[in-house]
């Protein structure tokens, strides 16, 4: 999927079944054909750069080999398809954006590693709306489910209102672009890459809320995840690949413009000027620097302030521990 993706939409997952979560993989599969090792693994990722960046700098400095794998990688539109094809055991570990990290926290996957910090959500809206109060009772564009919902209820929150106070317009990203451009909403919760689309058609609109507005309390941390009998039954092969992902980690962190080029090498069609947008709009931590914020508590407050998220989105219906569905000791081993 396109940059869309990594906010892992949450509608339609209950009904799709193990074929359709297949049927995203499409004719990208970079199946078997990456590396030489022993071990075989399964990996979902999706085709932008927090979802595929990793892959593509592993693939690029044969670091599957170098720790004695076999990889079979699958490119996924969405994280919710991912951990369905891990409950079929058709993947062993695959991608999650911010969106989708209440599937792990239900219980449906494990936490392994996360992956990176999101920068790239805005509220935006018409000219002429300066603030979030003045939202009141009109019409806001929401990919439900998405880190555009959650922006969206950060920053009414923190206006004093809530998604009862405005006229809450579900609609996927694309249309989001599309209605925000024809002023058919007032307002939108959307991300980077799309809002520099929507700018062109809209260059007076107005930037309300980001992420920076509430971070560190909270944060947008994508994250690597593993099937439930994968991470609990098979740790050495959790090992290898967590050594896979924390060397090409390092990798991204000390070279993000090289990074960017190898991963529009690795996924053909995607443009690298929408690439290094995408980059610009995240944080990548090296992994020693993940491996203290893992064991001093930091990665634990990020997962709990999602998961308050979660909670008003309905998607968990209690605070849930992340201790439960990440572990930090293990990464930082």
């Amino acid at each position: 999927m396109s940059p869309l993706s990594r906010r892992s939409l949450l509608t339609g997952i209950a009904g799709l079944g193990t074929a359709a979560a297949l049927a995203a993989c499409g004719d990208d599969d970079q199946s078997g054909s990456r590396g030489s090792g022993s071990e075989p693994v399964k990996l979902g990722y999706i085709a932008d750069f927090t979802g595929a960046s990793l892959m593509a700098i592993a693939d690029d400095r044969k670091l599957w080999a170098e720790h004695g794998l076999k990889p079979d990688l699958k490119v996924f539109t969405n994280g919710p398809l991912q951990v369905q094809a891990l409950g079929a055991g058709d993947l062993d570990f695959g991608y999650l954006g911010p969106g989708a990290m209440w599937l792990p926290a239900s219980g449906k996957a494990r936490v392994i590693a996360i992956n990176s910090l999101g920068f790239a959500d805005r509220v935006i809206a018409q000219p002429g709306i300066t603030s979030m109060a003045a939202l009141k009772g009109k019409k806001v564009g929401v990919p439900e489910g998405t880190s555009g919902d959650m922006i969206v209820r950060l920053a009414l929150r923190s206006a004093g209102l809530s998604i009862d106070d405005v006229q809450k317009v579900a609609m996927d990203p694309s249309t989001v672009v599309t209605a925000f451009g024809s002023g058919q909403i007032d307002a939108a919760g959307i991300w980077y890459p799309l809002i520099g689309t929507i700018s062109k058609r809209v260059p007076k609109l107005t930037e309300l809320a980001k992420n920076d507005d509430f971070y560190p309390a909270i944060s947008f941390p994508s994250a690597y995840v593993g099937r439930n009998d994968v991470v609990t039954g098979k740790p050495d092969l959790v090992k290898k690949v967590l050594a896979v992902l924390r060397a090409a980690n390092d990798e991204r962190a000390a070279n993000l413009d090289r990074a960017v080029e190898v991963t529009a090498k690795f996924l053909k069609s995607a443009p690298i000027d929408q690439l290094r947008a995408e980059a610009a709009n995240a944080r990548f931590l090296p992994s020693a620097e993940l491996a203290a914020k893992s064991t001093d508590g930091t990665v634990a407050g990020w997962l709990t302030g999602l998961n308050g998220l979660f909670k008003d989105l309905g998607k968990l219906p209690n605070a849930v521990d992340p201790s439960t569905y990440y572990d930090a000791a293990a990464y930082a081993s």
